[in-house]
């Protein structure tokens, strides 16, 4: 783990610098005391990716296919296991993970044209499996809307997870899918106090709003559940009862949870944030951690990695498991049918609207 220099936080922002990405053999490295933009503004790019469902072989995830309309998240977790993967474009895993967004305008399309090869199989196609595809810049450019429409006509069914309210606003089209078995939604609830969600998760939806699409899914008869995630020892652990209770009333199904993952730089941005929001607790935090990860502040191994080892570990799940079946959150979500899959689906004439009506400003 590298010692990073402190910065002062930068206001709905997670990490207030950009660290050398591993990847690359030259780096710029600012005066002490500089800090560049004090402002820095968000940038949309275009990804020319030319396919859209993304394979997993992974044997502790429960899906293997997804969809990501974007790459990086404004959201700006601190704790987020995807910032590695900004490195591999060239970017940091830091401010340029929440700042510079890569922009899959041709989703829908590419989504179209592969649900409609013959060599296609139903399947279920998960949705934000490495950002979040609600996050805020989804409300104007409507692409995850548009993939939705396109699952839609096909009747495939999709699963998703998001911390983002904005998921409202696709209740009609789920609610359809939803009546075929085709539609699942998980809201990632990681804490129902807005003091640490605003330093921790800063461009998420508040708790409130987040409990908020928990009861209006439910309502609408599309199974929905709760993810608490990630549990991070000494801050948020203690409200595993609170989360569960308020989602048991929201209208959730079930509940899971994991705990809090380091990988690569994530465990160098999360100390460095501990110094400068919770340096008192930061030595109980990072102790914790080690002790569910064999002594390290990552274990990358399949099937641990979700869940630790050790007695802390053990701690945690037995708490969660206890207070998931006192309010009844402790079934497993219903699986997802491919029954009604149409082959060549119907045409939707509004999904093929130029994406670019709506042109991004940098803001």
């Amino acid at each position: 783990m590298r010692s990073l220099p402190l910065h002062d936080p930068l206001k709905g922002r997670g990490v207030p610098y950009d660290p050398p990405n591993r990847f690359e053999t030259v780096s710029v490295e600012m005066e002490p005391g500089h800090r560049g933009d004090e402002k820095p503004r968000t940038e949309f790019i275009a990804d020319a990716s030319r396919s859209i469902v993304a394979k997993n072989r992974s044997p502790d995830l429960g899906f293997d296919a997804s969809l990501n309309p974007y790459r990086g998240c404004e959201h700006g977790c601190v704790y987020c296991y995807a910032r590695p993967t900004h490195e591999y474009l060239g970017f940091s895993s830091g401010l340029d993970f929440e700042r510079r967004i890569l922009v899959k305008r041709r989703a829908p399309e590419l989504l179209r044209a592969a649900l409609s090869r013959p060599s296609w199989e139903p399947r279920v196609l998960a949705i934000s499996g490495v950002t979040d595809a609600y996050q805020p810049i989804e409300r104007r450019l409507e692409i995850t809307r548009r993939c939705l429409g396109v699952l839609r006509d096909f009747m495939n069914p999709v699963t998703i997870v998001t911390k983002n309210h904005l998921v409202t606003r696709d209740i009609d089209i789920l609610r359809e899918m939803a009546v075929h078995g085709c539609a699942h939604v998980t809201v990632s609830v990681t804490t129902l106090r807005n003091g640490l969600r605003r330093v921790m998760e800063p461009r998420t939806s508040i708790p409130a709003r987040r409990l908020d699409p928990v009861r209006r899914l439910s309502e609408a008869g599309v199974p929905v559940g709760v993810f608490v995630a990630p549990v991070i020892p000494a801050l948020n652990d203690e409200e595993i009862p609170a989360i569960l209770n308020a989602a048991a009333d929201a209208g959730a199904r079930h509940a899971s949870f994991m705990l809090l993952r380091l990988p690569g730089p994530v465990a160098d941005h999360f100390v460095n944030w501990l110094e400068v929001h919770f340096p008192d607790r930061k030595e109980k935090v990072l102790a914790r951690i080690r002790e569910a990860r064999g002594g390290r502040l990552n274990d990358p191994s399949f099937h641990g990695r979700f869940r630790g080892e050790g007695e802390y570990a053990a701690q945690i799940a037995a708490l969660f498991r206890a207070c998931a079946r006192k309010v009844g959150l402790d079934r497993r979500p219903e699986p997802l049918s491919t029954e009604a899959f149409r082959r060549g689906g119907g045409l939707q004439g509004d999904l093929f609207q130029s994406v670019d009506r709506v042109s991004p400003k940098s803001g």
